[in-house]
């Protein structure tokens, strides 16, 4: 008698499980819909609808660009297997650098806008030699790639706190003329559209930062470079022995995230205040950090995740200034420090899984060892 195997039993899975990677999105457009819901919501007694979601969306923006940037940074490292907790740092002294080098050039007679430029070129500089550093340490003498990043974090906040100091603060010290910020660049027709023309009416880093999302998920998915850059993350031995060099690929890699984490921090001197304060990156480049791993790895991921958090600084902002329209029963947001705490609040529920796992690259942060 022949007997017939029973069918094994499927496992259940709920719907929002069978969602996938979608449910990021949906979570994250959720909570961006009740934020400007509120908004909206507090602030419609003094302006129409329209004008605060305008607003917000531009806002959002403006905010969302060097978290999306720093994330790019991060994505480019850890795609090659370089962990990269640096990204503060980077763009901490990318940002000092810049502004010291865009005064200078205003000092010698240059336009400011010139003068801008040229500091923005000098970030990025800067933002590589913080990100070569990196490298060396982490892939040449196989230095633990948490404690490399640590070491670079602690440095920009020392230098750039101790050259502060002395160079504008002392007895005797030059002051520095700013060179301003960068000018607004609206594109016409688009800058003039309902909603999101704010969109389309941007400083030029902001701008760098939406193209660099689209060229990064084409370079990462769709080139040799990225098929390369992935495979030195998932199985360097198999890139090795089909003739990819490994080092090579990620000390290129490297470079480049350190290049766009020195675009990130000329946002801050250059294109946002004009100025530099000590500690102004106040932490955006750990919650980059929060987005590239909430997204998942992928470019466009980090950037939908830079906007969570960025809606939630343009949250913060808009109640600040319809602070006197909040009724009485949410006198709590009047509070700038309680609203102040969502972006890192958002940071750690992001990074609980609570929207699904992600998967970073096999071999990030594993040093590769040739002929082993």
């Amino acid at each position: 008698m022949t007997t017939q195997a029973l069918p094994l039993a499927q496992p259940q899975t709920s719907f929002w499980s069978r969602l996938g990677n979608a449910r990021r999105y949906i979570m994250i457009a959720t909570v961006i819909g009740i934020l400007l819901l509120i908004t909206v919501l507090i602030g419609r007694v003094e302006n129409t609808v329209a004008d605060i979601v305008a607003s917000f969306i531009a806002t959002t923006i403006t905010f969302a660009t060097p978290l999306t940037l720093g994330a790019l940074s991060g994505l480019y490292c850890e795609r090659s297997g370089v962990v990269n907790i640096a990204i503060e740092g980077m763009m901490l002294g990318s940002c000092f650098f810049g502004f010291i080098a865009a005064g200078y050039f205003k000092g010698l007679g240059l336009p400011d806008q010139t003068a801008l430029w040229l500091g923005v070129l000098i970030a990025m500089f800067s933002g590589l030699l913080f990100a070569a550093l990196h490298a060396v340490l982490s892939i040449r003498f196989k230095v633990n790639q948490i404690i490399s990043g640590t070491v670079i974090n602690i440095l920009a906040v020392g230098l750039t706190g101790y050259l502060n100091r002395q160079l504008f603060f002392q007895q005797g010290a030059h002051q520095l003329q700013s060179a301003g910020t960068l000018s607004r660049m609206p594109i016409p027709l688009l800058s003039d559209l309902p909603l999101i023309g704010g969109v389309f009416n941007q400083p030029p880093i902001t701008y760098l930062a939406l193209i660099l999302v689209i060229v990064t998920q084409f370079v990462i998915f769709k080139t040799v470079w990225g098929l390369r850059t992935r495979a030195v993350g998932e199985h360097p031995r198999a890139a090795d022995t089909v003739g990819i060099n490994v080092y090579k690929m990620r000390y290129a890699n490297v470079l480049i995230g350190g290049a766009i984490a020195g675009l990130a921090g000329a946002f801050f001197t250059l294109q946002s205040v004009g100025a530099f304060e000590p500690g102004m990156t106040a932490g955006r480049g750990f919650i980059a950090l929060a987005a590239l791993i909430f997204g998942n790895w992928s470019p466009v991921g980090a950037f939908a995740a830079a906007l969570l958090f960025a809606s939630a600084q343009a949250f913060q902002i808009n109640l600040q200034f319809y602070s006197a329209l909040v009724p009485p029963e949410l006198d709590f947001l009047k509070k700038s420090q309680i609203v102040g705490m969502l972006p890192y609040v958002l940071t750690m529920v992001a990074l609980t899984g609570i929207v699904g796992r992600t998967t970073a690259p096999a071999e990030d942060g594993i040093p590769y060892e040739k002929g082993e």
